[in-house]
């Protein structure tokens, strides 16, 4: 299946890296990002991978609004979309090698058609999915109500763990996005799958 997933993403011009642990995905992207500066999207996968430290102790440029006060955030967002390189993960990657994704602000999924000509989406195998029906239903059960906690949100999914379709201003799901190729404004559209469960 997760060939069949690769094949699939190379055919619609993504540039796919095969990881089978955390620590070949960490060395993987690093060397895909070089000296490039980096703009960072919200991120767990990325976050626990620990690619910024890394990245810091090397002496990239970078931008991420989770590593900024909160005054700073909303500026370091156009920053981050304007680096060389982002960097984020997608919530599911369909086996037909299509990308969904679901944000509340949605400067993550803005990045990743319309910002760096350089993009990098770090996903564990956990995010691959059948069909957009089931990458929803695994989105709104597993990402949304996970993520809401950790930022301290009090939407009805953070309490209960089902999603309510809620209409509060602290909903997360406001931008559904469906990535079927890169945008011309691409050079490189990276898509590192890992053979591990990882983020939301």
């Amino acid at each position: 299946m997760i060939e069949s997933v690769i094949k699939a993403l190379k055919s619609r011009h993504f540039i796919v890296t095969y990881a089978n642990t955390s620590a070949e995905a960490k060395a993987a992207v690093l060397d895909i990002i070089g000296g490039d500066s980096v703009g960072f999207g919200g991120s767990k996968t990325v976050n626990d991978l620990k690619i910024y430290d890394e990245l810091l102790s090397r002496g990239n440029k970078l931008y991420w609004h989770w590593k900024a006060p909160k005054e700073e955030k909303a500026a370091i967002q156009l920053l981050a979309r304007d680096a060389d390189c982002y960097i984020c993960s997608s919530n599911a990657i369909l086996y037909d090698g299509r990308l969904i994704n679901i944000d509340g602000t949605g400067n993550r999924v803005a990045a990743m058609c319309f910002g760096p000509e350089k993009v990098i989406v770090v996903a564990g195998i956990n995010k691959l999915c059948p069909d957009y029906d089931s990458a929803i239903k695994r989105i709104k059960r597993d990402a949304c109500p996970g993520n809401a906690r950790r930022l301290g949100l009090s939407t009805p999914c953070a309490l209960t763990n089902v999603c309510g379709d809620c209409k509060t201003a602290a909903r997360m799901c406001n931008v559904t996005s469906i990535l079927e190729y890169p945008t011309r404004i691409h050079k490189e559209f990276h898509v590192v799958l890992v053979n591990e469960n990882l983020g939301l």
